[in-house]
């Protein structure tokens, strides 16, 4: 129970900490000053959404997220919203790609360097269908949460920052709804594909309260310092190279390969998404499907890393909002269906 807790565990923040959150982007488009509230807030909001989706997941015994999808807004709005899912995991993935892009590019190589690095790798992993996801996951992601932990509370005791918040100040706390609901779609895809893969509740407990605690302890940390750098965070498109600036080169490097890991875990988790969704049509092995939506989605990466998260992401956001109120109310409407 508890390693399969742990991997669907790994699953969820894998497809959370990608290349807007782990750069920092994300955290600030939407959080900021006084948002230690909002950050509560989205921990348990994402908890509850784990835990509703999962479940709906399980009882369903899904391999793609369509039937879910269903129970949570209804067979009519399912329509719209399938369609939504496609586009979001289709350009946030082509975010993850210029991502990898401008992580590159930070180390003076052409950004299609870095699309290529993470072009083969993520075609490659879907040679093994599902099982080379989850174990990819499983194998870097306490790297990556480890690393981007340790950093921050290096850098937050070298600031000397305090980490209680200002009980009187947390106006932003509303910043909590559209934060959450942002990530609500690929939670729904992804957790859609793995129905079948699930043997009991517990693991869906583990699953959805330790996800909920590593984001919101992360984010909370990582909004923090950033919020110390604010000033300098306008001057970079990633903002995590602004609280690496006064580190050593080799810091600097080892960090740049965990953005790079939370790059593609995200990446892999958009594309399992999608190639979960047409393969009952479109009869062809993952990494065939892989290929041709890599392929579809390398010529949008010229926009640009951070003009992509600018726009879509407060868009997806506000979008999302019914999504996720369909999620928390969905317990109480079924209290008979779901335990």
């Amino acid at each position: 129970m508890w390693k399969a807790g742990f991997k669907w565990m790994f699953l969820i923040v894998g497809t959370m900490i990608g290349a807007g959150y782990a750069s920092g982007r994300e955290l600030w488009q939407f959080f900021g000053h006084e948002s230690g509230l909002a950050i509560l807030l989205f921990t348990i909001l994402f908890s509850v959404s784990c835990y509703v989706v999962l479940q709906i997941s399980y009882k369903s015994q899904s391999t793609h997220y369509l039937p879910v999808l269903q129970m949570i807004v209804g067979k009519k709005l399912s329509f719209l919203y399938d369609g939504m899912i496609i586009v979001y995991l289709f350009t946030t993935t082509v975010i993850m790609l210029a991502g990898s892009g401008a992580t590159w590019h930070a180390f003076s190589f052409p950004d299609w360097w870095g699309i290529t690095a993470i072009v083969l790798p993520l075609i490659a992993v879907f040679i093994w269908d599902i099982k080379g996801v989850l174990s990819l996951n499983s194998f870097i992601l306490p790297l990556l949460i480890t690393g981007l932990l340790a950093t921050l509370l290096i850098f937050s005791f070298h600031q000397q920052l305090s980490f209680i918040p200002d009980i009187s100040k947390q106006r932003n706390w509303t910043a909590a709804f559209p934060f959450t609901a942002l990530n609500i779609l690929p939670l729904i895809a992804v957790l859609g594909a793995i129905g079948n893969e699930m043997k009991g509740r517990g693991e869906i407990w583990i699953a959805s309260v330790g996800s909920g605690v590593v984001l919101g302890v992360i984010s909370y940390v990582y909004n923090n310092s950033l919020v110390q750098i604010s000033e300098e965070v306008l001057l970079y498109e990633i903002p995590l190279f602004a609280i690496l600036k006064s580190y050593p080169y080799i810091m600097f490097l080892f960090i740049s390969v965990l953005l790079w890991l939370a790059i593609f875990t995200t990446a892999v988790s958009g594309t399992l998404g999608l190639v979960t969704r047409v393969r009952d049509k479109l009869h062809y092995p993952l990494w065939v499907l892989a290929t041709i939506l890599v392929l579809l989605m390398v010529p949008l990466t010229r926009i640009g890393f951070s003009t992509l998260i600018e726009y879509l992401y407060p868009l997806y956001g506000v979008l999302n909002l019914y999504v996720l109120s369909c999620i928390i109310v969905y317990p109480i409407v079924n209290r008979y269906k779901i335990e």
